[in-house]
């Protein structure tokens, strides 16, 4: 059984992927304070979810008026090609999370 660096927790929280000028909605599954796992529509626009990339990933919180963005690195994609799959599975590494992050994950265990 593989083991975690920091403990994950389920949400459901709405997100955007930014790349460039381009925005996307996602869904946020689950977080810990240095990963998040998160779903995508399968679209052409996706196919481009390979580990190694960066990406942004922009959200809300209660606390802040202002979103939390997130620089991330891929760690692993799974396509899900339709009509079997709807989404696309992602995990991202959050690279340098800013502390308001970190304190919003340790207010959900």
């Amino acid at each position: 059984m593989e083991k975690r660096r920091f403990k994950r927790t389920t949400v459901y929280l709405k997100a955007e992927r930014i790349s460039g000028n381009e925005k996307y909605g996602v869904f946020i599954e689950n977080i810990s304070e240095k990963g998040i796992h998160m779903l995508a529509t399968h679209a052409a626009v996706h196919a481009h979810y390979s580990a190694g990339k960066n990406i942004d990933v922009r959200f809300h919180i209660a606390q802040r008026k202002k979103p939390l963005i997130l620089r991330c690195r891929i760690r692993w994609s799974c396509p899900k090609i339709p009509p079997n799959g709807l989404t696309d599975s992602i995990g991202l590494e959050i690279l340098d999370p800013p502390p308001q992050y970190i304190e919003f994950v340790k207010t959900l265990h």
